[in-house]
């Protein structure tokens, strides 16, 4: 278990695209290889990785699972804290601790820079995962539900020039904005 570094990027992007056949999703990937390494180990970095890696029988290490993750921020905390973007480790490597190690070095990582959160995303269906997090002590967080605005909607929303001309939304200048 360790920190990635740019060595690491073909691996990486490998195990990201094995994740994205996993959710079902085989097509989902854009970036490349060379766009993963930019934003892992280019001039100010804001996504962060670790690795875990397995010895192969001729004594060969190869890198197995991928924790992915940035800082963010709550404002009810006003503190920092930990987003788990990805977190995969490949199927033939399962059962031998890959994950929890990863887990247990971003919660690490968390305690140590004072960061009262820890999260993550999982997809319903995956109930192998689900079982797994609460045997860690994680709690799901059925009061939320995930938004997302990209394409086309994200252009236009970002396009708008006066905020207060999308429709909806408050005036910044309303007594009661939104």
């Amino acid at each position: 278990m360790r920190e990635a570094v740019p060595e690491d990027c073909a691996a990486i992007h490998e195990l990201i695209v094995a994740l994205a056949v996993y959710e079902r999703e085989p097509d989902a990937v854009e970036g490349s290889v060379e766009d993963l390494r930019e934003h892992l180990f280019g001039a100010s970095p804001r996504v962060f990785c670790h690795v875990a890696e397995v010895r192969d029988g001729a004594g060969t290490w190869s890198v197995a699972g991928i924790a992915i993750w940035y800082v963010t921020f709550s404002t009810w905390k006003v503190r920092h804290g930990i987003w788990l973007e990805d977190l995969f480790v490949r199927p033939e490597a399962r059962g031998l601790g890959l994950g929890r190690r990863l887990l247990v070095e971003l919660a690490r990582i968390a305690v140590e820079r004072g960061y009262p959160r820890f999260e993550w995303w999982v997809l319903d269906w995956n109930t192998p995962a689900q079982g797994f997090y609460e045997s860690l002590g994680a709690v799901p967080q059925d009061e939320w539900t995930v938004w997302r605005t990209d394409g086309a909607a994200l252009t236009a929303l970002g396009s708008t020039r006066d905020p207060s001309s999308v429709e909806g939304q408050a005036s910044a200048h309303s007594p009661d904005p939104v």
